[in-house]
């Protein structure tokens, strides 16, 4: 069996976008950053996210049963490391950041590049984690703006001046 640390120091070097899920409903708020996010089919729409079992948040997610994917824009580092610090409270974490509710009144943050509102379908253990399989209800698209992704350990922005271009 592969060890945690080899897997870890390998999984460093897959490049993958930061998203800050939000969930809110009978379990309260919850917020998180996350990469382990990825469409699964357009029919319906449909998407991944994986939540560690052991989160104070996963109950929180799961009772809630709806959730929001919020892709972070490249000028959103500051909001990926404000819902990654364990030290800061959940509605602390809510309330320094603007939002909108869509459909399922999960939050829908200002700035990213699209907010995915979703109503968890299925949930199922594997290892460590949950995986959520998400039914997409809205789509927010923001402004076309560079994207936050996490490689290395560490944030980058990636994006074409051309392609926001073309998109805006």
């Amino acid at each position: 069996m592969v060890s945690i640390d080899l897997f870890r120091d390998g999984m460093a070097r897959l490049t993958g976008a930061v998203n800050v899920i939000t969930t809110d409903g009978p379990k309260g708020f919850a917020g998180m950053t996350a990469t382990a996010v990825c469409s699964v089919t357009d029919q319906p729409p449909t998407l991944l996210t994986c939540i560690n079992r052991s989160s104070y948040a996963h109950p929180i997610f799961s009772g809630n049963g709806v959730l929001c994917v919020n892709v972070l824009a490249a000028e959103q580092q500051d909001v990926a490391q404000l819902f990654a610090d364990r030290n800061v409270t959940m509605p602390e974490r809510l309330a320094r950041v603007a939002h909108e509710r869509l459909l399922t009144g999960s939050p829908a943050l200002s700035g990213a590049l699209v907010s995915f509102d979703c109503r968890v379908t299925q949930q199922q253990q594997l290892g460590s984690h949950d995986l959520f399989i998400c039914e997409v209800q809205a789509v927010k698209i923001g402004n076309p703006a560079a994207g936050l992704t996490y490689f290395g350990r560490k944030y980058h922005s990636i994006g074409l001046p051309a392609l926001a271009s073309a998109l805006g």
